[in-house]
């Protein structure tokens, strides 16, 4: 039996990293895109990530009548105090879509102008205080499943990614902050990751395994993980 979340995300890599970390061979769970199902893009009104995810997952359930997935996650700077936290997907403002662009192409965009910005405030800071920034950072995931919109019982999980932002971006590979976020363990930034690496070891991946326990234990849903 193959089980359905709607994942509420409209973010193309994202879906994807899901899937693959809950069920790569979809045998077992399938996560539809809301795109995929006439939903529009969620809103994300709150300023943490759990109220955010929340959210997005009680709208996702009650346009569809399915149970939902929602994943709110972003970039914690320590030199920023937290920043730029749940505003991480638009921390430069909202990139303007160009005549005929694809959604892809102005995520893209919009990744590369959030860099720039990130960049530029911790190079201000250091021009004033060049050893006292702190460029340690941490990618903070949190999800949250709901059986219906009502579900009173929601299952949330967070996970946590430790490292620091670079000089410049390195990599080709992920998306969002990816490339400046260097990882000390795997001395490679995120970008610098393959696929299979970085969901072992991301953020997400943690939340994610933590959610995939939550399922089996109160829902009762075996997803053919070991």
């Amino acid at each position: 039996m193959t089980r359905q979340l709607v994942l509420a995300s409209h973010n193309a890599g994202k879906l994807r990293e899901l899937q693959s970390l809950f069920d790569p061979g979809v045998q077992h769970l399938q996560l539809l895109s809301p795109q995929g199902l006439g939903l529009s893009e969620p809103d994300e009104p709150f300023h943490t990530f759990i109220e955010n995810a929340l959210h997005k997952a009680r709208q996702a359930s009650a346009a569809t009548g399915l149970p939902a997935l929602a994943d709110d996650s972003g970039l914690a700077v320590v030199a920023l105090v937290g920043a730029p936290g749940v505003h991480s997907a638009t921390y430069a403002g909202a990139v303007k879509a160009e005549p005929g662009q694809a959604r892809e192409a102005l995520r893209q965009r919009q990744d590369a102008a959030n860099i720039a910005r990130l960049l530029r405030e911790l190079q201000s800071l250091e021009a004033s205080a060049p050893a006292a920034t702190d460029r340690r950072a941490r990618f903070v995931c949190t999800l949250v499943a709901l059986r219906s919109a009502q579900d009173p019982e929601p299952l949330v999980a967070q996970g946590r990614w430790e490292g620091e932002i670079l000089q410049q971006p390195r990599g080709q590979g992920g998306f969002g902050y990816d490339p400046v976020m260097w990882i000390p363990e795997a001395a490679a930034t995120v970008a610098e990751l393959g696929h299979e690496a970085k969901n072992s070891l991301s953020h997400r991946a943690r939340a994610a395994a933590a959610l995939r326990e939550q399922m089996r234990a109160v829902w009762g849903w075996e997803l053919g993980w070991a």
